[in-house]
């Protein structure tokens, strides 16, 4: 989860990096390289049973593929319209509304060490959440609260199904940007070469790597606690910007991020402490 976390907190510096692809444009190849190069890799390791194991999802894998896909179409408006600080802070809201519909839906509860972090976590996004309220797009922020929504369903529905092979789960959502992107653009689905690279990294690696190993991840930790290390991403993603393109966050983001850095490290410490005493 750190290292999925770490690496697909590089997308929205690859979004801004974008030379002219818009929102659904990005969104449309975005979705449409990681469709392909999921099932390429389901058909390395299953051949001719790969359309058996897509099918074995069912209705929960469907409903899975779903809340990502809207979690990813989402997060694209939201980065575009409004700072990725403010947009990735507001998402840092996931593991709270994850903790939440996993104790109603799944009766996961969390050991005192993580809901200690998570609640010095809490402070850190809630000043985040406050820097993002001051940026100039009411629409973005409202986008970037339906992303940490429909990430957290996404979170639940694995847990629930943490024996389902659900890399599937990665085609069906791919699937569903693309057919929607397509919708709403049309045949306005030219872009520079170089934007088109850009949509197709995204899409192949710094999505497909990171979503995979949060499904295996699924397996192992509770959905809070699996929502919990994305922190990571919320509170680096802004400083890839500042670095490279010099968006400056406010200083309530680099407070705030500054917290969940550090609730997310109390977490891991105490987390291998477990393990050696195990």
């Amino acid at each position: 989860m750190v290292l999925g976390s770490c690496l697909i907190s590089f997308t929205g510096l690859i979004i801004r990096d974008m030379d002219s692809a818009g929102a659904l444009q990005i969104n449309f190849y975005r979705g449409l390289s990681l469709s392909v190069t999921t099932l390429l890799i389901l058909l390395c390791f299953y051949r001719r049973r790969t359309a058996k194991k897509i099918l074995e999802v069912g209705k929960q894998g469907l409903a899975a593929g779903s809340f990502l896909a809207l979690a990813g179409i989402c997060l694209i408006q939201a980065i575009t319209t409004t700072t990725v600080a403010a947009t990735l802070f507001i998402c840092a809201a996931i593991p709270f509304i994850t903790a939440l519909l996993a104790w109603v839906f799944l009766k996961e509860k969390m050991s005192r060490h993580a809901l200690i972090t998570m609640i010095l976590a809490g402070s850190g996004v809630a000043l985040m959440m406050l820097a993002g309220f001051r940026s100039n797009s009411v629409y973005g922020v409202f986008m970037a609260f339906g992303t940490a929504v429909s990430f957290s369903g996404f979170a639940v529905l694995l847990r629930k199904n943490k024996n389902l092979e659900m890399l599937p789960c990665l085609i069906i959502s791919g699937l569903i940007i693309t057919l929607f992107c397509l919708l709403l653009l049309g045949g306005d689905i030219s872009i520079a070469w170089s934007d088109l690279v850009r949509c197709v990294f995204l899409g192949s690696f710094i999505t497909l790597i990171p979503n995979s190993l949060f499904i295996y991840a699924s397996k192992y930790l509770l959905a809070a606690e699996l929502t919990f290390f994305m922190l990571l991403e919320f509170a680096l993603g802004p400083i890839w910007v500042w670095l490279f393109i010099n968006e400056v966050p406010i200083k309530l983001t680099l407070i705030g991020g500054s917290l969940v850095l550090f609730s997310v490290f109390v977490f891991l410490f105490y987390e291998m402490q477990s393990e050696v005493k195990c």
